[in-house]
């Protein structure tokens, strides 16, 4: 031992008999033993010789009893003992892998041991119970801060003494015998040290030691468990007497096995003259037969492995450890803690759980704490069952942020299980404890069920509702069970999650049989393509957020005075010496910095970014002339932001591409998660385990089935029954390792005792041999573990070669695809592929198809060579020509009807209608882009307006339909992906060119055939008696045409059926075609479930839709000859085929819509299918 430390320690005092006497340097010395604690090295050198000396034992436990009136030298003996007491794993951070560290390691753990057998003494814990009950007795005005300090302290020194191992082996101590931790936790409660920590538990103002508490409370119950604590003192029951009855059968039946196995074993010869045998058909390790040497009677045990050598498995596939077992504890300790259970569920447990959940939420708790919660949750839910159920005990813990944060919690121990893989065994534990936390979840929400009281089972229905919609909760069992390694996680986490998924199978299946339906919650990975080449998002390339970005670009640069910093001027390095990069991309990646930074908007950046690479690159005046004026800079910085530039794509991995990957765009995929809604299928859900991933977890558990408890082996059964039988998968457990377990358990002397399993077993064998009757292959199948393809082709055939194959080429089509490409190849066509396909003799042959037989005959190097072509232009940058040319055609044009339409059909470079605008509006031609709209003809504006219309005219309109081909068009462009941009711009340009009077015509004439097939249909639908759906539409119509008045806004109304007849007739397609020709709006999605009346319907167009829906007397032939200039509403037949019913009700909306609008001089009539958008913005404007 050290000098100094020896003393050191010898100022302290000296025990005489049971006296101790202190010496006048003891409070000195004692601080000069923790000053050494704090300087000791890697070894723990000063830890190891004061626990050498017993200084614990022999001076401090002395000191605290007999001098606790010495309040200095107390609190500095508590704070010396809580620093030698603190755990081994904690001074060297874990277990050391290196032999000397390790001897370390283990004298300081059993210098530990030492410490808690001297603590076991009721003495030492009622001189800390008194002290801290003392301090609990002040009020927090009166305390200070060294009694805080003081209470932490013992707090702490109980919990190091708790936490110190057992040593089974130098205790040898049996169940219901007191070992050295039973003899501790006896002095705890004779002390009443127990009762203070219910007290600090329960005690608001003293909730800032709750994790302390807990701490200790789960310290104190380390070697128990909820059912031995809950039978603690109480005579067996039925359940536990039949339960040893079956054990104590089955360990009968096993010995009789082996002795009559001994007997026959047993010749009538004596033992050396066993013979030998020649085993014919088993071939030994030259080509002639085995010649066995030992006893006949042993021959079915034999094997070539006899006599080798077993071999070393690898640490990191050997199995992981189990945790130590559990030991019952003497009666009375288990009897206290009984007691201590009891009132602490009463008194403490849901205000502590709150407590402590709250600090861990906030994150205040230390690494680690929420273990301690787990246990607790765990541990007192199981107690509260076996104890007289009571629910509201237990209801802080029994919610929906429990399962949450246990879900949660599992997740994030697994990721670490993954990733930490030298804690991996710390995390294992982790996860299992968070598990049992789950299970324990589901335990206590199925006793809920059988509840007597209502109100529990009504609270019960609620949380399995959430807990069966959230898809979390209800794929967690199946998602732990395909992750599970036997490497990293004990058989007894396998066991507790086969229980839970047993447990909650069973829960989930009685939840569904009691509903006709179940709604779930269902997420989808929806996965988007985008391409590569596009870097920028399309909010930051349209053209009014370029503009904004040039405006805010050119605001910041004039009130600088386009004056750049110094510091600024010299940071920026325009390209890189050094790099192998040639100086004409360097100078093209300039341009694109230029561009970032004003699409960043940081003006100036780009500046600074301009004028140094002006001068690297002055030639060709690329980045501008040397004596460029600042307006000229800031117009060179308009032309880079709405330059289309080229941007380097990433590197692609240098893998290997198959002939389909080779015809694949460069796309990157962007996933989102949709979630959506739909009905659950038990069935459905069940199949999911039919996965080998699945059931082999299960398998590996029932090999140790002499092992496993009953329930266990139930488990194991029920669900590989639900495979085999229910979703007829029997074909799954069709393996070789399965058929030798099966063997196994039906071979077993104590078959008796696993019924269930030898039924099982003896069922799956017999379909085995059915099938292998007529399939042949069968037997080759028991090699490999099986998905579901491969069952069904096991037992229902095997597809024929070639089926899900690529399409085969003959010669023939070879050769004439060869010549074909030969003969078009020179051709300058803009798509080859196109111009081959029609030519081709077989007309099935698709783009893909032609492009991967070309690229596979070596006609092309490469399928991005058959890249087929975007509509659109790339061009981008104008020339002087071309400036001049647009400049040209603009003043011709100018005047016209279609500005922009002429332009666009003169122009000899071909560029995009907003390419164009853009331009227009650079060079100052047109200051607003409604100047380029399409301008209407006086008729037209006229017609649109509803000047001149007779009521005869407007009556006909009010009862035509709303163009479906607006909202289809709507909903397309909302799906539709940029690429598409260009096309639809040139339809509009076709669009364009149709002459009006063929659309006035088409209009007039498309009049009258809508009215006909409305009143068709609404007669239709009066005949089948839908007479009630059809006024409850129009009620909702007129409804909505009236709040939309009212408020001035307009937006999507569902059309809620709230009777059983309206839902009918929303689900009946007749129904739902009249809706579409209404103009109403089918569910988008899946997360939408009604129609919906769009915001874009005025409420005049309404009201003509509901003064539509009512009933005719007389229906208008929709076959009638109409001239293409006049109305059809003039000519007298038309008046006489209106009914009157019809005529009143449109004039009493007439009346209606007039009397709330008399300040409004005009009516516009309903927007019909041939009304184009450029049309109707004309009309707003105007």
């Amino acid at each position: 031992m050290n000098c100094e430390l020896l003393a050191t320690c010898s100022a302290l005092g000296y025990l005489e008999g049971n006296t101790y006497h202190k010496e006048t340097d003891c409070v000195e010395s004692v601080k000069d033993l923790i000053r050494y604690l704090r300087h000791e090295d890697d070894t723990r050198d000063v830890r190891q010789q004061l626990g050498a000396s017993q200084i614990i034992q022999n001076d401090l436990l002395p000191i605290i009893t007999q001098h606790r009136q010495d309040k200095v030298l107390f609190d500095g003996c508590i704070r010396l003992m809580v620093n030698l007491t603190q755990p081994a794993m904690l001074c060297f951070g874990k277990v050391p892998d290196d032999p000397v560290f390790r001897h370390h390691f283990l004298q300081v753990t059993s210098h530990l041991q030492a410490y808690k057998e001297a603590f076991a003494n009721e003495s030492v814990f009622g001189v800390l119970s008194e002290t801290l009950y003392n301090l609990l007795q002040l009020d927090w005005e009166q305390r200070q801060e060294e009694d805080n300090l003081l209470i932490e302290r013992i707090l702490l020194l109980v919990r190091n003494v708790l936490h110190v191992p057992a040593d089974p082996c130098e205790e040898k101590k049996v169940d219901d015998d007191a070992s050295i931790h039973d003899r501790l936790l006896w002095a705890i409660h004779m002390s009443g040290f127990d009762d203070l920590v219910k007290f600090l538990a329960s005690a608001q103002s003293e909730q800032q030691w709750s994790m302390h508490v807990l701490e200790i409370i789960s310290l104190m119950f380390r070697d128990q468990t909820p059912e031995a604590l809950v039978s603690a003192g109480q005579a067996r029951s039925a359940e536990e007497q039949q339960r040893d009855s079956q054990e104590l059968e089955t360990l009968r039946q096993k010995e009789h096995a082996e002795k009559r196995s001994r007997t026959l074993q047993r010749g009538t010869r004596h033992s050396r003259f066993g013979g030998s045998f020649v085993v014919q058909g088993l071939k030994s390790i030259a080509d002639k037969d085995v010649i066995y040497h030992r006893n006949i009677h042993n021959f079915k045990n034999y094997t070539h492995d006899v006599g080798k050598a077993v071999r070393r498995v690898p640490r990191r596939n050997r199995q992981a450890q189990e945790c130590k077992d559990k030991r019952r504890s003497a009666l009375n300790v288990r009897l206290f803690l009984r007691e201590f259970c009891v009132d602490f569920l009463e008194n403490c447990y849901n205000r502590l759980m709150y407590i402590v959940k709250e600090s861990l939420i906030r994150e205040q708790a230390q690494q680690h704490d929420e273990t301690y919660y787990l246990w607790a949750l765990s541990f007192f839910m199981a107690f509260n069952r076996g104890n007289g159920f009571r629910a509201d005990l237990v209801s802080e813990t029994m919610s929906i942020r429990a399962f949450h944060f246990i879900e949660r919690n599992i997740t994030n121990y697994y990721e670490m299980l993954l990733t930490d893989r030298k804690e991996a065994t710390s995390w294992s534990r982790r996860m299992h404890l968070a598990l049992k936390a789950y299970q324990e979840l589901l335990l206590t929400v199925n006793e809920m069920d059988h509840s007597h009281d209502e109100s529990i089972r009504q609270s019960c229905s609620v949380i399995k509702s959430n807990i069966f919609y959230m898809m979390e909760y209800r794929e967690i069992f199946l998602t732990l069970l395909r992750k599970y390694d036997e490497t990293r996680q004990p058989q007894s986490y396998l066991k507790d999650l086969v229980e839970s998924t047993h447990l909650f199978l069973r829960m989930l299946e009685r939840f569904c049989k009691g509903r006709k339906s179940l709604m779930v919650q269902k997420k989808r990975i929806k996965r988007k393509k985008t391409s590569g080449a596009k870097k920028t998002l399309a909010a930051e390339t349209s053209p009014e957020d370029l503009a904004d970005t040039l405006k805010i670009v050119e605001e910041e640069l004039k009130s600088t005075g386009f004056q750049l910093s110094g510091a600024l001027t010299e940071s920026i390095v325009p390209f890189d010496a050094t790099s192998e990069t040639p100086l004409e991309e360097q100078r093209t990646e300039a341009m694109v910095r230029v561009q970032d930074a004003l699409l960043a908007r940081l003006g100036p950046e780009a500046l600074a970014l301009l004028r140094a690479a002006r001068e690297v690159w002055p030639e060709g005046d690329v980045f501008g002339s040397a004596d460029v004026e600042p307006e000229e800079e800031l117009e060179l910085l308009k032309q880079i932001l709405h330059a289309n530039l080229p941007r380097s794509s990433p590197p692609e991995p240098g893998v290997e591409e198959d002939d389909d990957a080779g015809l694949e765009l460069e796309e990157e995929e962007l996933e989102s998660v949709q979630i959506s809604e739909t009905e659950f299928n038990f069935l459905d859900f069940i199949k999911k385990f039919a996965n080998p991933s699945v059931v082999r977890p299960y398998l590996l558990l029932l090999k140790s089935y002499s092992k496993n408890t009953p329930h266990t082996n139930h488990c194991i059964v029920r669900l590989l029954h639900r495979l085999a039988v229910n979703l007829k998968m029997d074909a799954q457990l069709f393996q070789l390792s399965v058929f030798h377990l099966f063997n196994k358990i039906m071979s077993d002397p104590a078959a008796a005792a696993y019924k269930e399993l030898v039924t099982f077993a003896k069922y799956v064998l017999n379909r085995f041999f059915s099938l292998a009757a007529q399939n042949s292959k069968a037997y080759v199948e028991l090699l490999f573990w099986k998905n579901v393809g491969a069952v069904r082709e096991m037992t229902e055939g095997y597809s024929k070669d070639g089926n899900g194959k690529k399409p085969t080429w003959t010669e023939e089509e070879e050769l004439e695809l060869r010549n074909l490409y030969v003969e078009h190849r020179d051709s300058e066509v803009p798509d080859i592929v196109e111009t081959l396909l029609p030519l081709l003799s077989n007309t099935t042959r698709t783009r893909r198809q032609v492009v991967t037989q070309l690229v596979h005959m070596g006609l092309v190097e490469n399928a991005k060579e058959l890249k087929k072509q975007k509509k659109g232009t790339q061009i981008v940058l104008w020339t002087e020509e071309q400036e001049e040319e647009l400049q040209i055609l603009y003043d011709e044009y100018k005047d016209s009807d279609d500005v922009l339409g002429n332009i666009l059909k003169k122009l000899t470079a071909k560029r995009s209608r907003a390419r164009v605008v853009d331009k227009l509006l650079s060079m100052g031609m047109v200051s607003e882009r409604r100047e380029l709209y399409k301008k209407r003809s006086r008729s037209a504006q006229a017609k649109s307006s509803g000047k001149g219309m007779t009521e005869e005219e407007f009556l006909s309109g009010l009862t035509q339909e709303f163009p479906d081909d607006s909202v289809d068009r709507d909903d397309e462009d909302d799906e539709s992906e940029e690429s598409e941009k260009e096309e639809e711009e040139e339809e509009e340009e076709q669009e364009g060119e149709e002459p009006q009077n063929g659309r006035r015509g088409h209009s007039l004439q498309s009049t009258v055939e809508r009215r006909a097939d409305v009143g068709t249909m609404v007669s239709t639908l009066h005949q089948e008696g839908m007479s009630g759906p059809l006024l409850w539409l129009q009620n909702c119509l007129n409804k909505t045409a009236l709040d939309r008045e009212e408020d001035g806004l307009s937006q999507p109304v569902p059309l809620v059926p709230l009777s059983e007849e309206n839902e009918d007739a929303m689900e009946n397609k007749r129904f739902q075609k009249l809706l579409r020709k209404l103009g109403m709006r089918a569910p988008a999605n899946e997360q939408e479930t009604f129609w919906r009346i769009p915001a874009k319907i005025s409420s005049s167009q309404l009201r003509s839709a509901a003064a539509a829906l009512s009933p005719r007397v007389d229906e208008p032939t929709c076959g009638e000859d109409l001239d293409g200039h006049g109305s059809p509403t003039k000519e007298p037949q038309e008046e006489t085929e209106v009914s009157g019913e019809q005529r009143a009700q449109a004039l009493r909306a007439l009346l209606l819509d007039r009397k709330r609008k008399h300040h409004t001089k005009e009516y516009i009539a309903p927007v019909s299918d041939a009304t184009s958008t450029e049309d109707i913005d004309g009309t707003i404007e105007r």
